[in-house]
């Protein structure tokens, strides 16, 4: 006879995914908490899962899954939530874990794909919420912007705002970044009503060249 094999449900309002053969969920509003299973107890994810185990979740988690979860949460925020595609879920962890920053990832919500690689832009092993919280809240968002290594100036913000899919992937993050210190490539992105990924790519061939 066959063992009935474990099963890991979720509450209605759960999202629910496995990575490397380990549950993970997050939690349903108003303690929207990151978590695995390891063993036989959910457990704190800290800090927020890796990219690989959001992956999972993108191709895991369904569009109802999704609206039942966004169902609960704020007109605001579920309204930032679902500006995003592949990168919900880091967006989502943004707002969770600094959600002081809200309002200015609101205004701006291009900013929030650098807001969570923030790790992999400085270059250090794992995510600095704490630091990144105090920072915002000693400097605001131009101060968050130097702390990412953008150029703290209101051009920046007007070039994000101009961002058509907020969802920047993470590879042109570090070449987005890097194009926006070139005065031409400020001038240039400036003068365009809506940016694409397209135009952001060519700015970037631009600075290769």
């Amino acid at each position: 006879m066959k063992r009935p094999s474990a099963k890991i449900s979720a509450a209605p309002t759960e999202l629910l995914w496995s990575h490397c053969g380990i549950p993970h969920r997050v939690t349903a509003v108003p303690a929207v908490r990151f978590e695995r299973r390891p063993g036989e107890r959910w457990i704190p994810y800290s800090p927020t899962p890796s990219d690989d185990s959001f992956a999972s979740a993108a191709a895991a988690l369904s569009a109802a899954a999704w609206d039942r979860f966004l169902e609960y949460l704020p007109a605001p925020q579920r309204e930032f939530v679902r500006q995003f595609d592949l990168g919900r879920l880091a967006a989502l962890a943004v707002i969770t874990e600094c959600p002081a920053l809200f309002d200015d990832l609101a205004t701006t919500p291009a900013l929030t794909p650098f807001v969570a690689a923030h790790d992999y832009l400085r270059g250090v092993e794992t995510p600095q919420w704490s630091e990144l919280a105090a920072v915002h809240e000693r400097s605001g968002v131009y101060g968050l912007l130097e702390w990412l290594g953008l150029p703290a100036s209101r051009q920046t913000l007007a070039i994000f705002g101009r961002v058509a899919d907020p969802g920047l992937p993470k590879r042109l993050l570090e070449p987005i970044r890097a194009a926006l210190w070139e005065p031409e490539n400020l001038w240039r992105l400036q003068r365009s009503p809506s940016l694409t990924e397209r135009e952001l790519a060519s700015a970037i061939h631009a600075l290769a060249a």
